[in-house]
């Protein structure tokens, strides 16, 4: 990780933000202070996970199934954000007057790039109000309104913080969805480019990942996820069940490309037991990863998984057996596996500050790299 302090060579000197991260499981909100000039990582500070009770979640839940009033769960998730900030404050003993940016991702509540469509939940305005800060919010949308994915948007962090490993690599991150990051040789974080071209930086999602298993558990057995992996365990892979829920034409589809969070029906592992299902889904899981691998421009080396996927023990065992290399939690390689997300989006902030791209041919397919994000300021002093 690089750990330059002054100006970087276009000048621009690093500077403090929280990064904000509500992810496709539903489950709370991660934030966490970054320092950064948009190219180069230079510390991550401390972070924190503030969970939604139940109820919230089925609010938010409830309106990706257009149930609900979306202006009233819009101010109540603003909130809880700008109180998820000001815990952070407190904890890392800053005020507002310390951090200069605030990214805010927000909800996803709907995601069809094919339609130029994404929509992720939140209001920046209200929380640069509620937060005394600067905020920059709606990343997604200049990238699927010039043609690409919108997803996944985290590949350029990934790729600032790898820069000293060996490639090619992968970082797979298990949230609600799965998506991964491909790192040949070492690109430009202001281009794309590198020793490969665009080819040096692909990004794509997998499949499912956590979220048909925490579906699955809470119709189940009233659980909102599979601690430790223990239902699957239990079960047995269902190879009829499997077989199906991989009979999908997205498997092959060429990358970059993304998913919905409820891309996939579950309805061939509805004649399971509760362990049997959680064991085919998470075997689908893990199935969708290794379809994944025909995509990439080498075979890596290794793969690092952060995520909450990441503590599930069938998964990553799994994972190692289908893959046939090392998989690891990114904690191996010292990166903060709850609060990466919530870092590179602090990270992207700063880049959509100073108009670097946030997306690449690589990544989201879009035609070319794509700035973005709306900054919302903090009310005058």
């Amino acid at each position: 990780m690089a750990t330059k302090a002054a100006a970087n060579d276009r000048g621009f000197r690093p500077i403090r933000a929280i990064g904000l991260m509500s992810g496709t499981s539903c489950d709370g909100i991660d934030a966490a202070v970054i320092e950064t000039d948009g190219e180069n990582v230079v510390r991550c500070g401390p972070g924190l996970t503030q969970p939604y009770e139940p109820s919230f979640q089925r609010l938010l839940t409830g309106l990706m199934r257009d149930e609900g009033d979306a202006t009233a769960i819009e101010a109540e998730l603003t909130w809880r954000h700008a109180e998820a900030v000001k815990a952070l404050l407190a904890q890392a003993m800053l005020t507002p007057s310390d951090v200069a940016l605030v990214g805010f991702h927000g909800q996803t509540i709907r995601h069809n790039p094919k339609e130029r469509f994404t929509w992720q939940l939140g209001d920046g305005a209200r929380l640069a109000r509620l937060t005394g800060i600067d905020v920059i919010n709606d990343f997604r949308a200049a990238d699927v309104a010039a043609g690409g994915e919108g997803a996944p948007f985290a590949p350029l962090y990934h790729a600032a913080l790898a820069g000293r490993l060996e490639p090619p690599l992968a970082v797979l991150n298990l949230g609600g969805v799965g998506n991964v990051t491909w790192i040949g040789a070492t690109a430009d974080t202001t281009t794309g480019d590198g020793e490969h071209g665009e080819a040096s930086l692909l990004a794509f999602d997998t499949g499912p990942a956590n979220a048909m298993i925490d579906d699955w558990c809470r119709r189940q057995t009233g659980e909102s996820y599979d601690r430790n992996g223990a239902l699957a365990a239990s079960g047995t892979v269902d190879a009829h069940a499997l077989a199906q829920l991989m009979d999908n034409g997205y498997f092959a589809q060429k990358a970059p490309k993304s998913l919905d969070r409820n891309a996939f029906s579950a309805s061939p592992v509805e004649r399971l037991s509760p362990a049997d299902g959680a064991a085919t889904l998470a075997a689908f899981t893990v199935a969708a990863v290794v379809a994944a691998l025909p995509h990439m421009p080498q075979a890596p080396k290794r793969w690092l998984v952060t995520g909450g996927g990441r503590h599930n023990p069938v998964l990553m065992q799994s994972l190692a057996r289908g893959l046939k290399v090392p998989v690891a939690p990114v904690e191996s390689v010292g990166w903060d596996g709850d609060l990466i997300e919530a870092q590179a989006f602090g990270y992207l902030a700063v880049r959509s500050l100073r108009r670097l791209p946030l997306s690449l041919p690589g990544t989201t397919g879009a035609p070319r790299p794509i700035a973005g994000g709306r900054h919302h300021r903090r009310p005058a002093a």
